[in-house]
């Protein structure tokens, strides 16, 4: 069985996905994070269609304590998040925890 890779966060950042073809997404605009993100990824955490879930590194400050650590330690979906913090060792942390091997190891 095929998952599907979902986008959260606002319209702006989910559209480029979307033109992309990304099907599964969570539109939650800038002024309703606060209240409506962790939702949002809760819904697309318990989707058994969803094998991977994008967001903004920045959205990860909106949401709580307990949503973020299970955003954070999911395996599957696992959680990538791109954006303005995320360095190429944080990414390379993201893939190998996603597909459980370093494809950048040299050895």
């Amino acid at each position: 069985m095929s998952q599907e890779i979902a986008v959260i966060g606002s319209p702006e950042f989910t559209t480029g996905f979307r033109l992309a073809g990304v099907r599964k997404f969570a539109d939650v605009p800038t002024e309703d994070k606060d209240e409506k993100l962790d939702d949002a990824v809760e819904e697309m955490l318990t989707d058994d269609d969803v094998g991977i879930v994008v967001m903004h590194d920045d959205d990860m400050d909106h949401l709580s304590r307990g949503v973020r650590k299970d955003a954070e330690t999911s395996v599957e979906p696992v959680v990538v998040t791109l954006g303005s913090g995320t360095g190429g060792g944080g990414l390379r942390e993201q893939i190998k925890r996603a597909i459980g091997i370093d494809l950048m190891d040299e050895d």
